[in-house]
């Protein structure tokens, strides 16, 4: 295992995409976009630059609680990328990043490997349980990890083929699905691709979307330093829907390593009525095809499929457009710090929810700034 100091976006993305499975949150800009909440990148790789075993970015963040005691954490979000079928090598990552969390005196090490656990509907016929990933929730636990209370990227996506025909795949849909996409082009709905100089616009829906539906989001210069660097990057895309010249919603779509991902969607409070979001989707999924990509992820679903999660509503949009329900390994933490662990998963959760009073509070101030 050794730090890259000098590596570039470039060089960093390419030894990525050397790999398998590659996400996005393992990329140069991802990383860099974590600076302005507190983080910093850290890259790491196994073998070398031209021919690596394994690579990891790795999110390391300080914390001063009180005079003289200043506490770290580190997250590997969607990480480390390397083949999880190579037993000796994931045996020799697991341990070199234990080692790395004693050498930084971190409180803990999160890994969230973007390894899939369960394909299907739990208790569906077409269930798949994926033998390498059991095996790993298996090494883990015998190597001291254990599964996290705090799991940040979803667990749970819909992931939808798209090495198909469009008609192919626009027929596999739901029919109300196909009706709605339908509905939203005859009664004027229209879809073109924004630039930078809309992302505003882009953030003013997001933010009226978070009020009505209930959720933070973060102030609007965040969101605007992200997606103008992976638009820059060559790695976002944005969507708008209008009628008759008004925005009415809203897409924000990331792609590297052949998979797109639906990553913000957002919505004003008029012409709901039309189906704008079922157009929207329809033609980000067409223009994931025609950035070559093979997958398109929709970015979350419920960790229980159930009409009381707070997702459910979103899941029954997303599944309407016949993608496949995964369940990946999650995310697991290595205690290098028992007991400030145990502090700190204790106050976290409190802090969390005082947070996100104060967020929605913020959302509104906000909206009614507009």
């Amino acid at each position: 295992m050794r730090q890259l100091k000098q590596i570039n976006a470039a060089s960093w993305n390419a030894l990525l995409l050397r790999l398998p499975q590659a996400h996005l949150l393992q990329t140069w800009e991802w990383g860099q976009s974590k600076r302005s909440t507190g983080w910093s990148p850290l890259f790491y790789v196994w073998g070398s630059e031209s021919e690596p075993r394994a690579a990891a970015m790795l999110l390391l963040r300080q914390m001063r609680i009180f005079p003289g005691l200043q506490l770290k954490v580190l997250y590997c979000p969607k990480g480390p990328i390397l083949d999880w079928k190579d037993e000796n090598l994931v045996t020799e990552v697991l341990a070199d990043l234990e080692n790395l969390a004693r050498k930084e005196k971190a409180i803990f090490i999160k890994i969230d490997p973007d390894l899939v656990l369960r394909k299907g509907v739990p208790g569906s016929e077409d269930e798949e349980i994926n033998p390498v990933a059991k095996a790993i929730q298996s090494k883990l636990g015998n190597h001291g990890w254990i599964y996290s209370a705090e799991q940040i990227q979803f667990r749970n996506t819909i992931l939808l083929n798209l090495e198909r025909d469009e008609d192919e795949i626009l027929a596999a849909m739901k029919q109300k699905t196909r009706y709605n996409i339908r509905l939203a082009s005859r009664r004027g709905i229209s879809i073109r691709e924004a630039g930078l100089d809309d992302l505003p616009l882009l953030y003013q829906l997001y933010l009226t979307t978070a009020v009505r539906d209930d959720f933070v989001i973060r102030p609007e210069a965040y969101y605007l330093d992200i997606w103008q660097r992976l638009y820059q990057a060559g790695m976002a895309r944005f969507l708008v829907a209008e009628y008759s010249g008004e925005a009415v919603a809203g897409l924000v779509m990331f792609y590297f390593g052949g998979v797109a991902h639906y990553f913000y969607g957002m919505s004003s409070e008029v012409q709901r009525a039309l189906m704008p979001t079922y157009l929207l989707q329809w033609e980000a999924i067409r223009l994931a095809k025609k950035l070559g990509c093979h997958t398109y992820d929709f970015w979350g679903a419920p960790e229980v499929l159930d009409k009381s999660d707070s997702m459910w509503g979103v899941y029954r949009f997303k599944e309407g457009f016949n993608g496949r329900l995964v369940r990946h390994l999650g995310a697991w933490d290595y205690r290098n710090r028992p007991v400030l662990y145990q502090l700190y998963t204790h106050l976290l959760p409190k802090l969390l929810n005082l947070m996100r009073k104060r967020g929605k509070a913020a959302n509104r101030e906000r909206s009614l700034a507009v």
